[in-house]
């Protein structure tokens, strides 16, 4: 069966402009979600397709559902603006292989008229099986499945029910399906070569002590990838009723590091992304590109973004060659930094405007990305500010309370004296994230020195 190390050079170069699979391709490289599958064939606790809000950001959550003719006009109106588009996806609202006529027409009118670009599939894996071959005519190169368990007993706690050809599943009995049509849709696809990522959501008291057991099945049938995310748990869901909760950030971290060890790449910097994201990882820029702002057949100048990502692919590698370079330096005490950033690799958001923290470890000479930390915003604007702030920063506080430093492009006096008096030195920063990193960390003791919080 086919192993991550046995990826062909294609595959390589695939993976390397893929913001999704290489963590340094997501600083760079912009993707591109179409809503065009709105029909679901199974029913998750944790999702409620039917809650929507333009201020979301979760998988499943969209403005509006395209058809492909609506997508392929988007698609080539975006392509022709956004140099760095270089995957192009279907991953609902629903899932596509329960709309596979829409979703089929959209890749071949994507292929068509912007060649390129990568393909990318996102399925529950419940009828994958079935349509191995039109991937395979397709080019679509990428697949992500989510599988959350191997285990029919933690499945029917996931799954009240699955429904296949008009027949309805329940219980354990759905969850049997769905796993046994998970396992082997990802078999067949990585027999064949195509890159197959899966996702494993992190349900606390449901599937956390059991993802290693999944991980270590996925990498035995080919998986290339695992990618982990913390539960989010949608408003009107079974699990709200029920009141679960999301598992701690350190819970995550310490889980990915569990798996890593297990010698499977695994994902840290997934944004769990709304299925109509554009832009680069950690923003989404899809208000900029309008349906009806699109011209019906825009001029795409192949050759300038070819020649655009060939510097990309230059800045990419001078990036993994000097962090090599200081790996070989490396071996001091580490520091762990959170960053407020709206994307682009830039410390470009100020505090209380964050939803989320990128989380790094540092030496002072190598800079490591550990994962991505979800909160609730400190304040969305004057009209939101009126709400417990109080009990919103201690919650943040928490939830980097390994951290020693956070670095932002702006913050305010009382957060700022809360989050000093708990240990993390908060930083007003801007420009590149690793260079702040770094700088943030060799000034750090001078700070602690002269107990101050410095911008």
């Amino acid at each position: 069966m086919m192993q991550p190390s046995c990826l062909s050079s294609e595959a390589e170069e695939e993976i390397s402009r893929h913001p999704c699979y290489s963590e340094e391709a997501h600083r760079f490289y912009a993707r591109m979600h179409i809503p065009v599958a709105p029909a679901c064939n199974i029913q998750c606790n944790y999702c409620n397709r039917k809650f929507d809000c333009v201020n979301e950001s979760r998988p499943g959550v969209v403005s509006e559902v395209l058809t492909p003719e609506q997508a392929e006009r988007k698609v080539r109106g975006v392509a022709s603006q956004l140099m760095q588009l270089s995957v192009v996806g279907v991953a609902g609202p629903g899932d596509p292989l329960a709309n596979p006529e829409q979703t089929f027409d959209t890749f071949a009118r994507v292929r068509k008229h912007v060649p390129d670009v990568s393909l990318c599939l996102s399925t529950n894996g419940l009828t994958l099986y079935r349509h191995v071959d039109e991937i395979m005519e397709l080019g679509i190169r990428h697949v992500t499945i989510t599988i959350n368990t191997i285990d029919p007993e933690v499945g029917q706690a996931i799954y009240p029910w699955v429904s296949d050809e008009g027949v309805r599943y329940e219980g354990r009995e759905a969850a049997e399906l769905l796993i046994s049509r998970q396992l082997l849709g990802l078999e067949l696809l990585a027999k064949l070569g195509i890159l197959v990522k899966v996702n494993s959501i992190m349900i606390p008291g449901v599937n956390d002590h059991h993802l290693s057991a999944v991980s270590a099945r996925v990498k035995e049938l080919g998986a290339t990838l695992h990618n982990v995310t913390p539960l989010i748990i949608a408003p009107g869901s079974q699990y709200e009723a029920d009141g679960r909760k999301a598992p701690r950030p350190k819970e995550l971290l310490n889980l990915q590091e569990q798996l890593g060890r297990g010698g499977m790449k695994v994902m840290r910097h997934c944004r769990q992304c709304r299925a109509d994201a554009i832009g680069l990882l950690g923003q989404d820029r899809n208000p900029d590109f309008p349906l009806e702002a699109m011209e019906a057949k825009p001029v795409i100048n192949e050759e300038a973004r070819a020649m655009f990502q060939s510097e990309l692919d230059t800045k990419i590698r001078e990036r993994v060659l000097a962090k090599q370079a200081r790996r070989i330096q490396a071996g001091g005490q580490k520091t762990r930094v959170a960053v407020a950033t709206r994307g682009g690799d830039k410390v470009n958001q100020h505090f209380g405007h964050a939803t989320e923290f990128l989380v790094y470890d540092t030496d002072g000479t190598d800079v490591q990305l550990l994962g991505v930390r979800k909160i609730q915003a400190y304040c969305h604007g004057k009209a939101d500010c009126n709400g417990d702030k109080a009990a919103t920063l201690q919650e943040i506080i928490s939830i980097l309370s390994d951290c020693r430093i956070l670095l932002c492009s702006g913050i305010g006096e009382a957060p700022r004296a809360s989050l000093n008096t708990n240990g993390v030195l908060p930083l007003v920063r801007k420009g590149g994230i690793q260079e702040a990193i770094l700088e943030s960390v060799k000034y750090s003791s001078y700070f602690e020195k002269l107990n101050i919080s410095k911008g």
